[in-house]
């Protein structure tokens, strides 16, 4: 039977179908690391169910190849620090943007291996599965955090831009520039704790305010440190725009990978909000060290 299932496909399929099975095998391994690792017991056993089709797939592809293949350890490895450092949601749906691909593909097959849409449609259960599973706490909070980074970046890129052509000294603009953010992250907390806490909701008050200035505070280290470690203020007003939009860039993808949101729209909603006040605040700087006649 193995060889008659051999038979059917040619050289060219059969080596396409390798790459499948490889790409099964290393699956089931890494659904199989991130159900040792997930919280509460529900999603575990989702996760082992899922790594236990990986596995099945793994097994049907190998009737047609006639061989075994070793799981991509790298890939492993990969996904399961990337799930460790930014979450097993975000992990899981960036490796499942990648199957997206094997599922066009198995189609593709046609009468040499009917099965293969039959797997296609199983691949796209396993993201429905993994979509009614996804609650990761620091999902929850992500609307504080978008509170903590954005207010900071929004509001200190356009203090630091006003700052650096009042004040053309980078030491006292960094010490400025830490001051009023530290504060500024303080009040966002504290206000994050109350308006949570009025709020019909599951989320916790004090982790609400924690997540919120976490964020804010990590921004605004990021944002002054060009004034630390250099000397030119105009230099460090670059450095510090270009810091900003990384940030931007990397949390909404960040977010448009775990939520399954539109990258675009909100990276440049943002980033407009965040470097359009700093061209304000630096024409602000700019006219009161005019009028005022401060010379630092």
């Amino acid at each position: 039977m193995v060889e008659q299932a051999q038979q059917t496909l040619t050289e060219g399929e059969r080596r396409r179908l390798l790459v499948y099975q490889k790409a099964e095998i290393t699956e089931h391994h890494i659904y199989s690391r991130l159900a040792r690792i997930v919280r509460p017991p529900e999603n575990k056993a989702i996760l082992e169910q899922i790594a236990a089709d990986e596995l099945r797939h793994y097994h049907r592809w190998r009737e047609h190849t006639g061989e075994d293949v070793q799981p991509d350890r790298l890939k492993v490895w990969w996904y399961y620090l990337v799930s460790r450092v930014f979450g097993f949601t975000f992990g899981i749906k960036l490796m499942e943007r990648g199957e997206k691909g094997a599922q066009d593909n198995y189609t593709s097959f046609g009468t040499a291996l009917p099965e293969a849409e039959v797997i296609a449609r199983k691949e796209v259960e396993h993201e429905e599965a993994l979509i009614a599973l996804l609650d990761e706490e620091r999902l929850r909070y992500t609307g504080s955090i978008v509170l903590g980074l954005n207010d900071a970046l929004v509001e200190l890129t356009g203090a630091l831009a006003g700052l650096t052509l009042a004040l053309r000294n980078t030491r006292l603009i960094a010490m400025t520039g830490a001051i009023t953010g530290i504060a500024a992250a303080l009040s966002m907390a504290a206000s994050e704790y109350l308006s949570t806490r009025s709020e019909e909701t599951t989320r916790n008050p004090f982790r609400a305010a924690l997540y919120t200035g976490v964020a804010y505070v990590i921004t605004v280290l990021v944002l002054i440190l060009p004034y630390l470690v250099l000397t030119n203020y105009y230099v460090c007003l670059a450095c510090t725009l270009a810091a900003a939009v990384l940030i931007i860039g990397f949390f909404n993808y960040y977010v448009s990978v775990a939520k399954d949101m539109p990258f675009k729209p909100r990276f440049l909603e943002m980033a407009g909000l965040s470097l359009g006040v700093a061209a304000l605040s630096f024409g602000v700087g700019f006219i009161l060290r005019a009028v005022f006649g401060i010379e630092v």
